[in-house]
């Protein structure tokens, strides 16, 4: 059984809303993905849930099964909660049913095979994240092995970034 969260004060929903600051992804390695699809599509690279937030709208969605089962097996915390927990979570009027909280993973340069990927997109000084994560996504569908971020770029961890 999930455990069910009113509470704004709850450590878990403060761990997440602090998410959303830069500090706090970096001192954690904690990141937030917003939405069912974004979060299904992370189980289905491999990408368990650290924590799996839901409402109640969500809760009858098939694809929702396969994010909590991926949270459980990973020893993760799934949390049913209220719309305003949502929407706090995900500073939004109209919050996404599904907020999941998942690992930074990095690849170091030196690790890259060339070999790997036909092509690789390398960008310097982002400063939108939004562009951002639009770059990813798009580098991703050519079939790009990597983005390669050089100098002083916006975090690719932000949740403006995660939702593009």
């Amino acid at each position: 059984m999930n455990r069910a969260v009113t509470s704004l004060t709850n450590p878990t929903v403060k761990a997440v809303r602090a998410l959303h600051l830069r500090k706090e992804r970096e001192e954690t390695g904690l990141f937030v993905a917003e939405g069912l699809k974004i979060v299904t599509d992370a189980v289905e690279l491999g990408h368990a849930p650290r924590v799996l937030m839901y409402g109640q709208d969500a809760q009858s969605h098939p694809l929702l099964r396969s994010a909590i089962e991926a949270t459980r097996a990973a020893r993760g915390e799934v949390i049913e909660v209220t719309h305003d927990i949502l929407a706090k979570v995900s500073r939004r009027d109209n919050p996404q049913a599904v907020v999941g909280v998942f690992a930074q993973v990095f690849t170091p340069l030196a690790e890259l095979a060339p070999e790997a990927a036909p092509c690789f997109v390398a960008l310097h000084r982002v400063r939108d994240p939004g562009n951002l994560g639009t770059i990813v996504r798009t580098a991703d569908a050519a079939g790009c092995g990597a983005v390669i971020l050089v100098g002083e770029c916006c975090d690719p961890f932000s949740v403006e970034a995660v939702r593009a």
